[in-house]
Formats: C-alpha cells, sequence, structure tokens
C-alpha cells in the first residue's frame, strides 16, 4: 500500500484559516453528504465482494477499484481537514488530486478462510490496533494544534509534524484495507511505508538533491 501526501514548501496562511472558520460548512458537509451515499454502496458491495470471494476465491477487479477510488476520496478530504494540504478537494470517484497518493496492488486472488475470519471477526482482530492507534490519535491533536500556529505565523508545515500526521492516517488506511480484504496479511503496529515504498521515497530524494 502506498499513500503519501505532498509536503508543500509554502502553505496559504488565508486557507488555513478558511477552513479552520469555515471549511466546515464548504467542505465537511458537502463532501460528507456525497460519501455518505456512496458509502452506502461501499458497504454493500463490501458484502458482495466477501460472497464472491467465498464462491470464487477471487477478488473481483472491479469491486476493487471501486474501493480504491472510494479511499482516495477520502483522502483527499482529510489532507485538508488536518490542514495537510491546500486546494480545494475535488468531488468524484474519478477525480485527481497532485496533493495525494493512494495505490495499492491488485491480488485477484483471496484466501476463503481469510475472508471469513476478516469479515465475521475483523473488528475483534482489530481491537489492538485500534488501542494503539487511539493514542497516536490523541498525539495527531496536538501535532494539528501546534502546525496550526506554525503554519499560521511562518506559512510553513514542520515537516516532522506533517509526517507523523501522515503516518497516522496511512495507519488507518491500513486497517480499512484490511476490513474490505485487500490486504491478507496482519496490518504492522505502526505508519511506516511498505518498505517498497520507503525505498521509493528515499531515491526520490536523492534524485531531487543531486
Amino acid at each position: 500500500m502506498k499513500l503519501e501526501i505532498k509536503h508543500q514548501q509554502r502553505y496559504s496562511r488565508g486557507e488555513l484559516l478558511l477552513r479552520s472558520f469555515l471549511g466546515f460548512f464548504y467542505i465537511m458537509i458537502p463532501h460528507g453528504f456525497c460519501l455518505a451515499f456512496v458509502g452506502i454502496w461501499a458497504f454493500i458491495l463490501w458484502i458482495i465482494t466477501f460472497i464472491k470471494i467465498l464462491v470464487t476465491g477471487q477478488y473481483p477487479k472491479s469491486n476493487f477499484d471501486f474501493f480504491i477510488k472510494f479511499f482516495r476520496w477520502n483522502l483527499r478530504v482529510n489532507a485538508r481537514a488536518l490542514n495537510l494540504s491546500d486546494g480545494y478537494p475535488a468531488f468524484g470517484l474519478d477525480a485527481a488530486d497532485d496533493n495525494t497518493t493512494f495505490e495499492m496492488p491488485y491480488t485477484e486472488n483471496v484466501s476463503r478462510g481469510h475472508a471469513a475470519l476478516v469479515f465475521f471477526l475483523g473488528c475483534f482482530l482489530l481491537i489492538p490496533q485500534i488501542f494503539c492507534l487511539y493514542f497516536v490519535a490523541i498525539g495527531a491533536m496536538f501535532v494539528m494544534l501546534f502546525a496550526w500556529f506554525a503554519v499560521l505565523f511562518t506559512g510553513e508545515y514542520p515537516a516532522g509534524m506533517h509526517d507523523y500526521m501522515v503516518k497516522y492516517l496511512r495507519w488507518s488506511m491500513r486497517l480499512s484495507t484490511y476490513l474490505h480484504f485487500m490486504i491478507q496479511s496482519y496490518p504492522p503496529f505502526n505508519g511506516r511505508p511498505d518498505e517498497g515504498d520507503e525505498q521509493d521515497t528515499i531515491d526520490k530524494i536523492g534524485l531531487t538533491a543531486a
């Protein structure tokens, strides 16, 4: 799984204040309204996906692609709600966003036993993860507050704070993809990038520096 949010060199103070005082009305309400209806279909499709995996042992590609688009939309909105990105998040499952990236390799064959375990006991299996993530979320609240003042006074989002927030979102997203049968291994207890994605990031930094 690859989840990245671009760390901008400069952030708009005006957009920060606008999101802080009016973001609920012009971002969260319209996007939340649309995502709520899309989420209903996502829940139905989750059940259909489980049944198809039980019958065929395969993950329908169209269903997988839908969940990827649905998670991308959520990520676009969360990136703005947490002040990690400027700009207005685009509406729609097929919308593009230069500031956020979410990708997952498609795996056609899925274990029926794993799917049944996740479908019936997934929420219980993730209790340790949710417990740990709860404390990470508390930290994220303080990081978001400190970063808010940093952007307001300097126009810059401290890189370490940005990285912490991205790791928090990445950890949360891993749990969602696990519950949607998109990964078959138990998620790690952290929000670090997958090994291959982390190396890609290091390579890109090296090329930029060169």
